[in-house]
């Protein structure tokens, strides 16, 4: 605030850049969309995305109606934190994935913003998203947290706590959670595998060999088979299922050889998407993998006997979550 004579003026701010430092509302510092800004940050190369790379866009009533909803009772959504290019249908499908704002890892391929929450936790949460899938009339669920590696058992009590809320307040929707890898500390991952949900997906994102420089440091691509091999022992009725983006470097060799790894811990389900990158700061797109060549690797997951494999170009992780079990791709044409 400035004064002139005396007058009190209002400053307006420049808007935080991708790749800049902000505060937080709660107080802490983050970074806008994940990845530092720096002289090394590879400029988008001239040129367009191919045809098939088109997503409808975000708009209709029912999209609306949920947005101002989510804006209601202060819930966030990896929906808008990470640039997901499917909002627009996902939620006019009346699917939202809930949850997620600042994340403690920085993973190179993630929008989602960076920081130290320092253990900030939102206590009206878990009754705020039962009340907003209430009002959104969901049957289905996805509930995402970003990492917390601040918190001891990194948000898992709290994610089980929204599961259980949403469950008592909507007993007949399904509730899905994307988690983080709690460090690999399976005592957590059973609090969110106990919680009531039907659906336990905690994301390989590549292959073993491209793991880093793509995921965070603190990620692992055996922490994550050994995340979802537990999960699955602890509670075998509850579906386990994983996501990778292609485009990033990976042979299909590679991609074959972490289906394989991936049925032998008895993953249940698979998403194949394309890898888009979210700003300059991030890693570029490799290639650009054909909708033929994502259906070819559907028919591989679908004969190592996964029981259902979504795959095309924008394919993520929650994509038609909720049409996973229903044995036509999702209903991706040309499937």
């Amino acid at each position: 605030m400035a004064d002139l004579k005396g007058i009190p003026i209002e400053v307006e701010r420049r808007p935080v850049q991708s790749g800049e430092k902000f505060v937080t509302p709660q107080g802490f510092t983050a970074i806008r969309d994940g990845i530092k800004r720096s002289h090394s940050s590879m400029p988008f190369a001239p040129g367009t995305k191919p045809r098939w790379l088109r997503a409808p866009l975000a708009t209709g009533a029912r999209f609306e109606t949920l947005r101002q909803t989510v804006r209601e009772h202060r819930l966030s959504t990896v929906c808008e934190e990470a640039h997901c290019p499917n909002i627009g249908e996902c939620w006019n499908a009346g699917t939202a994935t809930l949850l997620g704002s600042v994340c403690t890892r920085a993973c190179r391929f993630c929008a989602v913003d960076t920081g130290n929450p320092r253990g900030w936790l939102d206590a009206d949460e878990p009754a705020n998203a039962a009340r907003t899938v209430s009002l959104m009339g969901l049957g289905y669920v996805v509930l995402t947290s970003v990492d917390r590696d601040d918190l001891p058992d990194g948000g898992a009590a709290h994610l089980a706590a929204c599961v259980r809320a949403i469950k008592v307040a909507n007993p007949k929707t399904a509730v899905e959670a994307l988690t983080p890898d709690f460090q690999g500390v399976l005592r957590d991952v059973e609090t969110v595998v106990d919680s009531g949900i039907e659906v336990f997906a905690q994301n390989v994102e590549t292959v073993e060999r491209l793991t880093h420089p793509v995921r965070d440091p603190r990620a692992g691509y055996r922490q994550t088979l050994n995340v979802l091999e537990h999960s699955k022992r602890h509670r075998p009725a509850v579906l386990t299922k994983t996501s990778l983006m292609l485009g990033l470097g990976e042979t299909t060799d590679e991609l074959l050889q972490t289906m394989d790894d991936l049925r032998a811990i008895g993953c249940d389900l698979l998403t194949l998407g394309q890898y888009l990158r979210p700003t300059a700061n991030h890693l570029p797109v490799e290639r650009y993998v054909t909708p033929e060549q994502f259906l070819e690797l559907r028919g591989a997951a679908l004969q190592r006997g996964f029981l259902e494999c979504v795959s095309g170009p924008m394919v993520r992780s929650s994509y038609r979550a909720e049409r996973a079990l229903a044995g036509n791709n999702c209903g991706i044409p040309g499937a």
